[in-house]
């Protein structure tokens, strides 16, 4: 006979503890340390038997996939705590996987010794590595290196061969890192306070305002990407205007001199 209970009439699966364990993935101790730490509700007794039911497999099964996202403990704990108190612990887990979810769509790229010498010759040096290094873009390994993004990646040794020195190349992105990090961060504080300033509160969301927050969010992240690129190519437009007006005045006043 299975081991898990099957009520007559209308009443849900059951298990014992062993059972709801097995059907979980995890081992009786780990449940029973959840059920310590106030993790998991508490079972239907029925004597001295301990009855768990699918409400108890789903928690379980939610704490797993927050401890794979890398939440401790403490923090699922709350996220259940603010749940049972009126807030919907599956929209408030959506809501944080789109607040935290990564805006670029970057791939690494690896290349070997042999392909950085033939894309940058006697421009590989200690000095450009060590400058790649610190801002991030490439780790060394003993037969290459791998680069966070292949667009950089291609777009560098792209400029590189158009005849930019690849010092210059990292120095301009260098400096941009400091323009762009600013215009995140003024995104950053747009979306807190005109979007997420519920969360900020002691006061629980209503019912259904995580799941709706999610939305708006999804919503916004495209509309900061346009705003971004429109606002740096408008921007372009004016500067290469400026420097070209700034040229041809110039070639008249060295034409008027000659």
């Amino acid at each position: 006979m299975d081991k898990v209970r099957a009520a007559a009439g209308d009443r849900k699966r059951e298990y014992r503890v062993e059972e709801l364990a097995e059907a979980a993935g995890i081992t009786t101790r780990t449940l029973r340390f959840y059920r310590e730490r106030k993790l998991l509700q508490p079972p239907r007794k029925e004597g001295r038997i301990a009855w768990y039911g699918e409400e108890h497999l789903t928690r379980l099964r939610m704490i797993g996939e927050l401890l794979e996202r890398g939440h401790t403990l403490g923090g699922i704990a709350e996220l259940i705590g603010a749940g049972e108190s009126g807030r919907d612990v599956a929209g408030l887990i959506g809501l944080e996987a789109a607040i935290v979810a990564p805006w670029s769509d970057e791939t690494p790229v690896r290349l070997d010794w042999e392909e950085l010498k033939s894309a940058f010759g006697d421009q590989l040096t200690e000095e450009n590595t060590a400058e790649a290094i610190a801002q991030g873009y490439i780790t060394i390994e003993d037969d290459g290196i791998t680069h966070v993004s292949r667009r950089l990646m291609d777009a560098t040794t792209e400029l590189v061969a158009e005849g930019v020195p690849l010092a210059a190349v990292l120095d301009a992105s260098r400096r941009t890192r400091e323009y762009v990090d600013a215009i995140a961060e003024i995104f950053i504080e747009v979306v807190s306070e005109h979007l997420l300033s519920a969360l900020s509160g002691d006061t629980p969301l209503p019912p259904g305002e995580a799941a709706r927050l999610t939305e708006r969010i999804l919503r916004v992240r495209p509309l900061a990407r346009t705003v971004a690129d429109a606002q740096f190519t408008l921007a372009m437009d004016r500067r290469v205007q400026a420097e070209y007006a700034e040229l041809l005045r110039q070639r008249r006043e060295h034409d008027s001199e000659a």
